[in-house]
């Protein structure tokens, strides 16, 4: 079954190309004038078979499809080979770097900031009533030192 469909297919092929050679011939002859038609039409004759060769000895050539046919498969293209990349980064030496002890990262740059921010609305009440202590304070020592001075005025005019 598939020889016939190939058989009816060449035939067909090689009938369609001999249709354009004879409509080519034709052209040829309507275009050349009539002292120079035989010389022309030699030349026709062996540019046909020259031409029926090439046809016949086509160089198909596959790069990413490996034909079934064996006749096809002598066309298939080695893989092109791609150059070796070199990464001019990896080719320089590695800068001297400063080794560092991990355990430094991981703990904070101020040890107590958390214990900070928990205690601070405590810290500034206490610092408001400290405040207020030192006020009370300071006027209670005014009041002393005036009454000293008051009560020592008051004996020394007895």
């Amino acid at each position: 079954m598939d020889g016939g469909g190939e058989e009816s297919i060449e035939a067909v092929v090689a009938a369609r190309q001999e249709r354009l050679r004879a409509l080519k011939a034709a052209q040829e002859l309507l275009n050349t004038p009539d002292a120079d038609a035989d010389a022309d039409a030699d030349a026709e004759n062996d540019k046909n078979n020259q031409e029926q060769q090439e046809e016949d000895n086509v160089n198909m050539k596959f790069r990413n499809y490996l034909p079934h046919d064996k006749q096809l498969q002598e066309g298939k293209l080695a893989p092109p080979v791609l150059p070796k990349f070199e990464d001019p980064i990896l080719m320089a030496p590695p800068l001297e770097e400063k080794k560092e002890d991990p355990f430094l990262n991981i703990a904070p740059k101020k040890p107590n900031w958390d214990l900070r921010r928990d205690v601070q609305k405590k810290l500034d009440k206490l610092e408001r009533r400290t405040q207020k202590a030192m006020v009370t304070l300071m006027e209670q020592e005014e009041a002393k030192r005036r009454l000293k001075e008051d009560g020592g005025e008051n004996g020394v005019q007895d």
